[in-house]
């Protein structure tokens, strides 16, 4: 009997923004009296960008998904099937036998010395170890510094919306909810961020712990890649983001596809007070419920370094720590020997060809 296909409940979302509203809001990021003397160019952008979001312009270039989407005249947003391309791309390289390995280093340390701070992060430190450790292993890498958030012009990892628990398939892969243009939700880094998890063959994630928690720039990218665990790869199939048509898709039967499984990870978390260690098995958990492969008791790491000591020597006691030091190379050497058997048709989850229970 097929089920009905539940309500779509509305009613959360405030009104949109007012003309003068959005005049006000618009001209936050212009309060730098140097605008002023060009303040009517700034009022003829500020028209557009109203129209723009009066209208609701999210995707503004489109051209037809064509032959390989389940609608093809459907009106598909350039920037995602650009994304959508490469993506498909990297994954092509990445499974070439002939290809040279490549591990995704990851620094999710929100601390540079571009910024307030002033210093570079211990973490910083610990991904350059690695670096080193993986070359001797033959290896390429490939740094994700997730620092670039809090010192780079107008770059961002937009929030995520939440869109799988309307219905999974109106979560798409990769994420279609941005850009958008219409509420200048835009210069969104994720685009570029799945296109090195794709073509990763494994990943090092290396985290300081802040208040017991991930760091917001790695929280951040993390939710964002829920569309890697189930995510749909077409998103003509939902026209968009059609959510009764979602619903419907999931309830006839979905596969929740892992986009990202059959990866090696290792991981490095440290800290100065409390938490590592409730992070480490977060990150870990993560990971393995993404099909990603444990690479073993050495590729998992909680450590803390200077435990309540000053902030301000931090740097020293990561100097003298010579065990710590070996213990991020024998990750990274780790994740090498992982690779490498992945690579060779010698490493694979255990329980890769037993159906699961529960699919979700």
């Amino acid at each position: 009997m097929t089920k009905p296909i539940p309500d779509v409940r509305t009613g959360q979302a405030p009104a949109k923004l007012g003309r003068n509203e959005f005049h006000l809001q618009f001209m936050r990021s212009y309060a730098d009296p140097r605008f002023d003397d060009v303040h009517d160019a700034l009022a003829q952008v500020e028209e557009v960008a109203w129209r723009n979001y009066d209208d609701s312009r999210k995707a503004p270039v489109t051209q037809k998904a064509g032959p390989g989407f389940a609608d093809p005249d459907y009106d598909m947003s350039v920037e995602w099937k650009a994304t959508r391309d490469r993506l498909i791309e990297a994954e092509r390289v990445q499974k070439d036998g002939a290809t040279r390995s490549r591990v995704l280093l990851i620094n999710a340390s929100a601390r540079n010395d571009g910024t307030c701070p002033g210093e570079i992060s211990k973490t910083h430190r610990m991904v350059e170890w690695a670096q080193q450790t993986l070359a001797r292993s033959d290896i390429d890498s490939d740094v994700l510094d997730l620092s670039l958030l809090t010192s780079s012009y107008d770059l961002h990892i937009h929030p995520c919306k939440g869109c799988v628990s309307t219905a999974m398939p109106l979560c798409h892969w990769p994420c279609t909810c941005y850009p958008n243009h219409a509420e200048r939700q835009t210069s969104d880094w994720m685009a570029e961020i799945y296109e090195k998890w794709v073509a990763a063959h494994g990943v090092i994630i290396l985290t300081p712990t802040y208040w017991y928690q991930a760091p917001a720039v790695l929280k951040s990218m993390i939710d964002r890649l829920v569309c890697a665990d189930g995510g749909n790869p077409d998103p003509t199939t939902t026209h968009g983001k059609k959510a009764a048509e979602a619903k419907a898709i999931e309830l006839a039967g979905w596969g929740y596809p892992k986009h990202l499984a059959g990866r090696a990870f290792g991981l490095v978390v440290h800290g100065d007070v409390a938490g590592i260690e409730t992070l480490r098995r977060n990150l870990s958990d993560w990971l393995t419920w993404m099909g990603l492969i444990d690479a073993g008791k050495q590729s998992t790491l909680d450590r803390y370094i200077g435990y309540y000591e000053s902030y301000a020597e931090s740097h020293e006691v990561l100097d003298r720590d010579q065990a710590f030091q070996q213990e991020v190379h024998n990750v990274a050497a780790s994740v090498a020997q992982a690779v490498k058997l992945l690579r060779a048709g010698q490493l694979q989850q255990p329980d890769a060809e037993v159906p699961p229970a529960r699919p979700k």
